[in-house]
């Protein structure tokens, strides 16, 4: 298979590493340097794109009108999600988003939820979140915090919203966010009660999780047209 990298830093690298390993080409590799190198989308059969949330709507919109599938890891830009995933249907192409493309995170991401359908009906129980990343990581929470929290007003009807480093009041879901080097991400949900506390976890130990998450979406989406995320792939 023969990839594009959009974007080039540490998790471009490391996703190139992986990729590699499992017998993967790297045609093209793609940042702030090099952007007339968009004209040779063509040469490729997939896309891999994690930079900045300034840069990704261009991107992916580059992505699905040269046809070229492509999978998207960069968060912070999703107010411009419905713009992509229509352009990517009218041009019959393909888009793959995922907040976190670790299988473990997705695993927690129905652990969540399920978690948060059973506390529905226990009042007593005030949620709390937070996510720690290292310090380059620039948008907060993390999308995969506000995933999380997505998990949690979908499935508890007296949490409505999230709110960042704020209390906010009783129909939010509180998140602390913390920037602390070195750190690959650690997201932490919490329930309290007067009587005893419930928390599920998850930690990444290195951004290989991520990476071979990222380079599986990649294998699966070649051949397919539409918008698709990772419950699609794993089947949830």
């Amino acid at each position: 298979m023969k990839i594009a990298l959009i974007g080039y830093g540490k998790m471009g690298k490391t996703i190139e590493n992986i990729a590699q390993q499992r017998g993967h080409e790297i045609v093209l590799r793609l940042d702030v340097h090099n952007p007339d190198d968009f004209a040779r989308l063509n040469e490729v059969d997939v896309a891999i794109e994690f930079t900045r949330p300034e840069s990704a709507f261009d991107n992916l919109k580059r992505c699905v009108e040269a046809k070229v599938p492509v999978i998207c890891g960069t968060t912070g830009w999703l107010q411009k999600y419905k713009t992509i995933s229509d352009l990517c249907m009218e041009n019959d192409s393909a888009f793959f988003y995922a907040s976190n493309y670790s299988i473990g995170v997705n695993i927690f991401f129905e652990i969540n939820k399920r978690l948060a359908a059973m506390m529905d009906g226990y009042p007593m129980y005030d949620v709390r979140m937070t996510e720690i990343h290292h310090t380059q990581k620039l948008d907060a929470p993390s999308g995969t915090a506000i995933t999380l929290a997505n998990g949690i007003t979908e499935n508890i009807a007296r949490k409505t919203n999230w709110v960042c480093n704020t209390e906010g009041t009783a129909s939010d879901v509180p998140i602390v966010a913390k920037r602390i080097d070195p750190a690959p991400g650690t997201h932490i949900v919490t329930y309290d009660s007067p009587i005893d506390s419930i928390e599920i976890t998850h930690t990444a130990h290195s951004r290989e999780g991520f990476a071979t998450g990222a380079v599986l979406a990649a294998e699966w989406i070649v051949g397919k047209k539409g918008v698709f995320s990772m419950k699609d792939m794993l089947g949830f």
